[in-house]
């Protein structure tokens, strides 16, 4: 079940970036991540299964450049390879497409996870070498939606 954040929610999705380090994530991150949870937030929704929190993704708008953008996407590392993160993003870009609002969907993700995007049509715009932390880049990829 997908379903809004909470606050309370916020010691789980902690623990879900903290699961996911070093894999996708630099340890630094985690301080980003509570920034964002406790001040960036713009709709954020995470994922239940069995009332246990197995993942959490967000969307932030540039509403000046017609753009959506995908943010801070963690699917805890048992649950990962079985569609949750397909459903999680999928329930976005529907969320985004009901708005009516917006021509274009940015996310800012690395080289360990910009394939599963890829899968899903977004294309590689942009790539920085040590962006997020040494050893971990950036891959900013564009969806354009209507396509």
């Amino acid at each position: 079940m997908i379903r809004t954040f909470s606050a309370k929610d916020k010691p789980y999705l902690i623990n879900l970036i903290n699961l996911n380090t070093p894999t996708y994530f630099d340890a630094a991150e985690e301080k980003d991540f509570i920034v964002y949870l406790e001040k960036q937030i713009e709709d954020y929704y995470v994922i239940e299964q069995d009332n246990v929190i197995i993942g959490c993704g967000g969307i932030n708008y540039e509403t000046d450049k017609n753009t959506a953008i995908i943010s801070w996407d963690i699917i805890h590392p048992d649950f990962q390879k079985k569609g949750l993160g397909k459903e999680l993003l999928v329930y976005r870009i529907n969320r985004i497409k009901d708005l009516n609002s917006y021509a274009n969907i940015i996310v800012r993700t690395s080289q360990f996870s910009f394939q599963f995007y890829e899968k899903y049509g977004f294309k590689l715009i942009k790539c920085t070498k040590d962006y997020w932390a040494k050893g971990i880049d950036l891959y900013k990829m564009s969806y354009k939606l209507g396509q």
